[in-house]
């Protein structure tokens, strides 16, 4: 009994040699399938779900991939998630604060007025425009303005856990800290890509607060808002501040800190780029030329041509060309150097 079993035990064993053997044709059998013509076909089947979360998070796309390979049968499955940032949209704001840092004297009226008008006290530190000086800079380069650029893609209001910092859609899209609704967790602040912070902290009340354009002045009686007045911009005796309605630049500060200088400036020197046009006038007996010959590019200057008594104008030629006898002249957004020559008569 024991020998037949050994005997039928040493039946069923199967060399190495006869192992590697079989395997290499069962391999070989399946590439000449494999790569026989015409027995290959591809079915795709994809599937896309998109997932869209809140503004600010992100967007989750899954791809499902079924590949389908007879006369085999063999199936294979792939799937690929790809998550990607939303890019969130607010509905723009009405209103924007502008300013011309060469213009300002520094004298932080503006930074007075906000505090007094929000907070009923002059307090710089609660003031939500900023303005600092350089001891060491030459002017006009020595003031930098900051305010609140009421940001297209709001940081502060995205990053805002409890809503407090809001569009108020009811009064021209102004963004906004609602302080009763705030924590104090200070998020606005540290998300703030702006240096300074335009959101200003409150050490009194331990919350913080932004320019609301002054919607909400409860110690001054002036309607405030896109269509209204702001405390900084009455309150400026240089008149570097001005309330716009189109959406500025968002390139750094180019579209904020402009140019709001007269042409009286180009007197000082002060122009953009340094750059200045004048106007240079002659005359023959008779009369005078009179007006602003001192121009900055873009601003117009009228020229006013006056003869004397018994005199009268025969001829304006401005920049080699008449324009006949004409006593007023206006060269409109000047943006290069211009002669003006004016002769008279003896009047009839």
């Amino acid at each position: 009994m024991a020998e037949s079993n050994k005997a039928e035990s040493k039946k069923k064993l199967v060399t190495r040699r006869e192992f590697l053997v079989g395997s290499g044709a069962v391999i070989a059998a399946g590439a000449l399938v494999a790569c026989t013509p015409g027995t290959t076909t591809v079915t795709q089947t994809q599937t896309k779900t998109a997932t869209t979360t809140l503004p600010g998070t992100t967007a989750t796309t899954t791809v499902a991939s079924t590949t389908t390979l007879p006369p085999t049968t063999k199936t294979v499955t792939s799937t690929t998630t790809t998550t990607q940032p939303v890019s969130p949209s607010y509905p723009a704001s009405k209103g924007y604060l502008v300013y011309d840092s060469k213009k300002c004297a520094g004298c932080t009226s503006c930074m007075g007025a906000c505090s007094l008008v929000h907070e009923g006290k002059v307090n710089l530190s609660l003031a939500r425009i900023q303005i600092a000086q350089d001891s060491f800079g030459r002017f006009p380069y020595d003031i930098k303005m900051s305010v609140c650029r009421q940001c297209v893609t709001p940081v502060c209001v995205q990053m805002c856990p409890t809503g407090a910092a809001h569009i108020d859609t009811a009064n021209g899209n102004v963004r906004v800290i609602d302080q009763d609704v705030c924590i104090g967790c200070g998020t606005c602040l540290a998300a703030c890509p702006q240096q300074p912070n335009r959101t200003v902290w409150n050490p009194e009340i331990k919350k913080s607060s932004k320019c609301d354009l002054c919607l909400d002045t409860p110690y001054w009686s002036e309607q405030g808002g896109p269509s209204g007045k702001q405390a900084c911009v009455e309150v400026c005796p240089m008149k570097a501040l001005k309330m716009v309605n189109t959406t500025p630049d968002q390139t750094e500060t180019d579209g904020y800190d402009v140019n709001l200088r007269t042409e009286n400036w180009a007197v000082m020197g002060l122009v953009e780029n340094n750059i200045t046009y004048y106007i240079t006038p002659s005359t023959g007996p008779g009369g005078r030329i009179s007006g602003t010959t001192t121009v900055l590019p873009g601003f117009d200057a009228v020229l006013t041509i006056a003869p004397n008594s018994g005199y009268a104008v025969k001829d304006v030629v401005v920049d080699g060309k008449s324009v006949g006898a004409v006593t007023t002249y206006t060269f409109s957004k000047v943006d290069a150097n211009h002669t003006m020559a004016a002769t008279f008569v003896e009047a009839k």
